[in-house]
């Protein structure tokens, strides 16, 4: 029996662990109620030929209940960071004002709770699509294990059901996740 099963195990779950992190971070920025700069943490920007998250090149702030301010740190990449809130698919409108961004947020209507909604099924299905991603490379791991002859068909058909188990578990995760944002989103 190799060695790596429990290192292959845990490392899938490390990664897993990860993609449910970023899907708490992307749901965290689904705000409600108040302004919060998180709204803004999943926004990428295109500066300096890549593509960088949004607190790289400016500084998010609270302007006021329904007002967020970013700071733009260089003034070269102003219309970018503005191009890449109004394109974000969060229904957002920002305003520039020399090297401040204002970014009202819009009232909460039937349709912005909708748009919500949508945008909370968009990031947890991105993190269905990693979390399968890694079930794939730990399938493939085991099927590379069994070729070289190091397990055998009964351990490969025993430690696969083992990945889909992890993968199922965390699946239900996002799931659960995605009903509880819904609820809060459309909670008058």
């Amino acid at each position: 029996m190799p060695a790596d099963v429990k290192a292959l195990k845990q490392d899938l779950q490390r990664r897993m662990d990860g993609a449910m992190e970023m899907l708490r971070k992307e749901f965290s920025g689904l705000r409600t109620g108040r302004a919060s700069p998180a709204l803004l943490e999943p926004i990428r920007v295109e500066a300096y030929g890549t593509e960088q998250p949004l607190n790289q090149v400016a500084n998010v702030s609270i302007a006021g209940p329904g007002l967020l301010s970013v700071q733009v740190w260089d003034k070269s990449v102003i219309k970018a960071v503005e191009v890449a809130i109004r394109d974000s698919g969060l229904g957002l409108n920002p305003q520039t004002e020399g090297q401040v961004i204002r970014v009202p947020l819009p009232p909460l209507t039937q349709e912005r709770r909708n748009d919500l909604v949508k945008a909370a099924g968009k990031y947890s299905e991105g993190t269905r699509v990693a979390v399968r991603g890694v079930r794939r490379d730990g399938m493939e791991q085991i099927k590379t294990w069994e070729k070289k002859h190091e397990i055998g068909e009964d351990d490969a058909k025993t430690w696969a059901e083992e990945v889909q188990k992890l993968t199922d578990q965390y699946i239900k995760q996002i799931d659960q996740a995605l009903a509880e944002k819904e609820k809060d989103i459309r909670q008058v």
